[in-house]
């Protein structure tokens, strides 16, 4: 009798532990789910709730309007853009931060390239590749200089190229700037050496020498394979000027 109780006993532990893990699992399930929903860029968040969620749908398209629209508007998308909003895609993404911990990201582009991102960032998360930041524009109102200084990489911007009149590969949501502030835009306006953003300078010069650069894109660098092998083409490539962070699509 008493050793009937005792396994009774035990058996009623066990069942009671188990569904107290499920319901824990479950709740923590329901919390990644709300989490991923809202996607804020920036949320760091736990490998396990990745899996919880499903990895392929951090890596998504989507149409632009409601809140992101509203994100947008009179910011990176203004009167007199070049391209309509049907043309571009809201991506989100997952990337590794400067801890090497895995975070949301955001980016608008051009829906052309909408599926190239995809695959190229896919491919750097799995491989552990950091980037640092990775958040609208809008969040610095669309000032590229502030978006670079924070080492946010960004896709999509109605801008003209520095210097120029020239409406920007930003301004079809074609080009991407890939942590600018350690792969800064190096050029000449009016006989006077620019760097961009200013407190890039310390990482402009000497780079193909430099193992001290963080974030640094050369042709050894995975991104720039992933980005060529897309049909993309690299800044840092240029002859009369240099732009390390850039890559753009021209097919």
């Amino acid at each position: 009798m008493k050793l009937t109780l005792f396994f009774n006993s035990i058996l009623l532990f066990t069942c009671c532990f188990f569904m107290s893990m499920g319901m824990y699992a479950q709740s923590v399930s329901v919390s990644a789910a709300i989490k991923f929903e809202k996607w804020e860029a920036g949320t760091v968040v736990d490998e396990s709730e990745v899996q919880a969620y499903g990895i392929d749908k951090c890596f998504k398209a989507e149409i632009i309007k409601g809140a992101t629209l509203n994100r947008m508007w009179n910011k990176s998308y203004k009167e007199g853009c070049p391209i309509g909003r049907e043309r571009l895609r809201y991506l989100k993404v997952l990337h590794r931060n400067a801890d090497g911990k895995t975070q949301l990201g955001e980016l608008v582009c051009n829906v052309n390239i909408a599926d190239k991102l995809l695959r190229i960032f896919r491919k750097l998360y799995d491989a552990g590749y950091k980037i640092e930041k990775m958040c609208l524009i809008d969040d610095f109102d669309a000032d590229d200089e502030r978006s670079m200084a924070a080492n946010n990489t960004s896709c999509f911007n109605y801008r003209v190229v520095s210097g120029t009149k020239t409406v920007s590969k930003h301004g079809y949501g074609l080009a991407i700037d890939l942590n600018p502030r350690y792969n800064p835009y190096v050029h000449t306006l009016n006989g006077v050496r620019m760097v961009e953003p200013a407190n890039g300078k310390d990482y402009a010069f000497n780079r193909s020498k430099r193992k001290d650069i963080p974030y640094k894109i050369d042709t050894n660098d995975l991104a720039y394979k992933l980005f060529i092998a897309e049909g993309f083409s690299w800044g840092g490539n240029w002859r009369t000027m240099k732009d390390y962070q850039h890559f753009d699509y021209r097919r």
